[in-house]
């Protein structure tokens, strides 16, 4: 399907700012996002900051963080609802006055007793409010306001990702709209902040589903257009149960502290629930173009943290190497508890190429690219240096003296020139290989050795082996 031109597709994301952006609002923002941009539309955010007690502070400011990082840019301003508290109240006491809500003097303790009586009677709590229809009850007495739902026939939601789904009216009751403290309900301001923010297509989790019947029911009573429901399944740990906390990293901006690029995120979450035929790597580009909620699947998805790692490497390996070394210089000037000056940097940015070829991921990277700046003699690891005893030392001694007689030293020459010590003393290119790894970088792990001699260049590279057989 082309994407269209017509501006009148507009959808929203509406996170609670509890601290951090859920790695499912993550995906949802982005399923917002890529609609919106493939109808040629208008993406808007708001954060619903009602439950003013549960806010941390600097909540607000990480969604917009971790929305930014994922380049999720929404258009004009953010809403915030609590801001909004008078208009809601407004538009419920307007629907009093029509007669499609009531005022209700109902206590606690008259609901606490209709509810134990359907627990009693093994049966749903349906309230029934005798207030529903009277309205002689006492003005100076706190109340509140509710909905005067319709109790007869069925609202059927033909839901983009679900299906038709139905309802009996029955089943719904009467929600409160305005507490006895004036303030509006949390399904008051969703259908309002709808409503005045002209969103046409509310996409976001099934847990919501329930809610649509009865926003709809409002939406129906105050005469609004109907919004498109599109409610998609949420996102299951590796072990098919809810994802939560017990699973491990459920924040974005947890992705981003484990070195995971922002479009590997993203292309993996686009895949989380959604898909275009065989298609694996998807562009940002491509996203926009292929994104239509037809795409997107009724089971919940699992995620794979295996799966994550394999995009991962191939976007870092697709990387622009500047924008590695910029983004992998903090790390290391951490790990050194110094900063790089500007030649060190230049070596990272000429040896980026040879690094992010193995590295899965950005802190991964940049440990690699440790060996480069460490002080002579360099410190080893356990490993390296049970690596380097004899007699092992005697093959690192007779391989520097094959890298001092190349005159090319580049990684293809070098090889070359160990590869033929390895067969003159009959044995295999790794047993060589070893040492020389160890010798040079601290570590039994690093980049292709051989790359390692061309970025560190003759002088170091021999240098560092000198150290070693001292």
């Amino acid at each position: 399907m082309g994407a269209s031109t017509s501006p009148q597709v507009v959808t929203r994301f509406a996170p609670s700012p509890t601290g951090y952006l859920h790695i499912g609002g993550a995906r949802t923002a982005l399923f917002n996002f890529l609609y919106a941009r493939h109808h040629g539309g208008a993406f808007k955010l708001r954060i619903e900051d009602t439950d003013r007690a549960r806010m941390p502070e600097g909540a607000t400011e990480a969604i917009f963080d971790a929305l930014r990082w994922l380049g999720l840019d929404w258009d004009g301003d953010a809403i915030f609802q609590f801001a909004r508290a008078k208009r809601h109240a407004e538009v419920a006491r307007e629907l009093l006055a029509k007669g499609g809500a009531y005022r209700c003097w109902m206590t606690a303790e008259q609901l606490a007793a209709g509810r134990a009586q359907a627990e009693a009677e093994r049966r749903p709590f349906r309230l029934s409010s005798p207030w529903r229809d009277r309205d002689d009850g006492p003005a100076d007495v706190p109340h509140v306001i509710r909905l005067r739902a319709p109790r007869e026939g069925a609202v059927t939601i033909d839901d983009q990702v679900q299906g038709a789904v139905t309802v009996q009216n029955a089943e719904l009751d009467d929600m409160v709209l305005l507490r006895s403290d004036g303030t509006p309900t949390y399904m008051l301001a969703v259908v309002v902040d709808d409503h005045d923010m002209a969103v046409t297509h509310v996409i976001r989790g099934d847990d919501h589903l329930n809610n649509a019947f009865r926003q709809l029911a409002l939406i129906r009573a105050l005469g609004w257009d109907e919004p498109v429901y599109a409610h998609v399944p949420l996102i299951h740990g590796p072990d098919g149960a809810k994802l939560s906390k017990r699973h491990g990293a459920i924040g974005a901006e947890t992705y981003r502290d484990m070195g995971i690029l922002p479009e590997a995120l993203e292309n993996y979450l686009l895949r989380l629930g959604w898909g275009h035929g065989d298609d694996e790597i998807i562009s940002r580009a491509q996203a926009i173009e292929w994104f239509d909620l037809d795409g997107v699947g009724r089971a919940p998805a699992r995620l794979d943290a295996k799966k994550l790692e394999n995009i991962n490497g191939h976007y870092l390996r697709a990387a622009d190497d500047r924008r590695l070394a910029e983004l992998t210089a903090p790390l290391i000037a951490a790990a050194l508890a110094r900063d790089l000056d500007a030649a060190e940097r230049d070596l990272l940015l000429r040896s980026m190429p040879d690094l992010k070829a193995r590295a899965k991921d950005l802190n991964e990277l940049a440990a690699s690219s440790l060996f480069l700046f460490r002080t002579r003699p360099i410190p080893l690891d356990e490993r390296a240096q049970k690596l380097l005893e004899p007699p092992a030392s005697d093959l690192l001694s007779q391989a520097r003296g094959a890298l001092a007689a190349s005159t090319d030293w580049s990684g293809p020459a070098l090889e070359a020139a160990v590869r033929e010590l390895a067969e003159r003393l009959g044995l295999g290119l790794g047993k060589i290989a070893q040492p020389l790894r160890a010798a040079l970088t601290g570590s039994s792990t690093s980049p292709g050795i051989f790359d390692v001699l061309a970025v560190l260049g003759r002088d170091e590279s021999l240098g560092r082996i000198d150290d070693q057989l001292r």
